[in-house]
């Protein structure tokens, strides 16, 4: 057997990191020119702003030493099951941070309404909306490392550990590697019915699956049969629903098969490959959606300053000021604690996709065999890992269980242990 890596990095590492890094020099750069300016003119409200630009590019300095910390370290076998989670880690950190910048505009805020001070307003808008462009095109540069499909370096590869345990308490080791490269299935496929293009689709929105059949002409009666890979077989009947066919039968767990239609005496054949993918939850890059929160938290706090100081200039209303300043701290607090959530679930290995995993035990109890013990939690962005325990009476091996769990993407390691009745 060959070994296997335990590489989880998400799709678009290098690319996000190489992005935070050049985002970390532009505040670098603008954090210079403002305490530099500052200092020169006199304007301790540019140094301010300046030092504040520091905190800003701090932040983003974890974010980018945690990507290239997991890079060097990927393969490092003292971390078990990678450095995929480094990013989640940074993320929590990062967010408890914004947090507390959060408590402490709060507290300035609550300050300054107490006790009111003069505002230099003609050097206060125009850095103010000089922040607010060093945020956007810091929050454009990290947006293009986040959307940003490259080549995933950890691959997708579904290693099974399997134990097969006898009545004589013996047991056995298989490893295998199963590369998922087939397509999730998309909304239909179309296959030549005689004269007819018929679209076939299953439809699963919040009910049971049925064949949705589309283009059908009045030729006769339709039936579909399902032909699957273990040789059994099933005919669906269809009736009419609000303007298409649909199948009276529900179709069965897993959608794979080959797909036969007739009417009359034409026939036409349809392959379904079925390819499960994870919530968006298990894909997120948290490290690079905790530095994108900061810059664009940052942003919504200057739109809000430049508000407030333009009311307060033109009306007179110094009350805006600390308002804007509360508003800001609500809602960095409320994006800071979304972020404190989802990382903290990664990180204590909370179930990611529980339909998928509900799924994923159905795909495995086909046939009558119970799942007896199941764990599925996040390895890194876009990688689960799934622990699986099986009561059979059949002499299926662990290799024989991991083929059904192919279709499953983003699954990257997997443990299957076979107990026997």
């Amino acid at each position: 057997m060959q070994p296997h890596d335990h590489v989880f990095l998400g799709a678009s590492h290098e690319h996000a990191e190489r992005r935070t890094w050049s985002v970390i020099w532009l505040c670098a750069i603008m954090m210079a020119l403002e305490i530099i300016g500052g200092l020169i003119f006199g304007s301790i409200a540019l140094v301010a702003d300046g030092l504040h630009m520091s905190t800003h590019a701090g932040a983003l300095l974890l974010a980018a030493l945690a990507y290239s910390y997991a890079r060097k370290h990927a393969t490092d076998p003292r971390f078990t099951f990678g450095t995929g989670k480094l990013g989640d880690l940074a993320g929590f950190t990062s967010a408890i941070v914004l947090a507390m910048i959060a408590l402490l505009i709060a507290w300035e805020s609550v300050d300054r309404a107490l006790h009111p001070v003069p505002i230099a307003f003609v050097e206060a808008i125009p850095i103010a909306c000089l922040g607010l462009a060093v945020n956007v095109a810091s929050a454009w540069l990290l947006g293009g490392g986040a959307h940003h499909h490259g080549h995933d370096h950890g691959h997708d590869h579904a290693h099974g550990h399997g134990h097969d345990h006898g009545h004589d308490h013996g047991h056995r080791h298989d490893h295998g590697h199963a590369h998922q490269h087939e397509h999730e299935q998309d909304d239909g496929q179309t296959a030549q019915l005689g004269a007819a293009s018929v679209t076939v689709s299953i439809h699963e929105a919040g009910v049971p699956p049925r064949f949705r059949l589309v283009g059908a002409t009045g030729e006769g009666p339709i039936t579909a049969e399902t032909l699957r890979p273990d040789g059994s077989s099933q005919v669906f009947h269809f009736t009419a629903t609000n303007g298409v066919l649909e199948s009276s039968e529900i179709v069965a767990e897993p959608h794979e098969f080959r797909l036969i239609l007739r009417q009359g005496a034409h026939q036409a054949e349809i392959t379904f490959h079925e390819h499960h993918q994870v919530a968006a939850a298990a894909h997120a890059d948290n490290n690079m959606r905790a530095a994108i929160v900061h810059v664009i938290a940052d942003a919504a706090v200057s739109v809000l300053v430049i508000i407030a100081l333009i009311l307060a200039k033109f009306f007179g209303w110094t009350w805006t000021d600390p308002a804007a300043g509360l508003i800001g701290a609500a809602v960095i607090a409320s994006w800071a604690l979304t972020l404190i959530r989802d990382t903290g679930r990664i990180l204590l290995d909370m179930n990611p996709d529980t339909r998928l995993t509900e799924t994923l035990r159905r795909a495995i109890e086909t046939g009558g065999d119970q799942v007896i013990d199941l764990h599925v939690w996040r390895l890194g962005p876009g990688h689960l890992g799934a622990v699986v325990s099986v009561l059979t009476g059949s002499d299926l091996q662990a290799a024989d269980y991991r083929a059904r769990l192919h279709r499953f993407d983003g699954l990257s390691h997997i443990t299957i242990e076979v107990h026997r009745r």
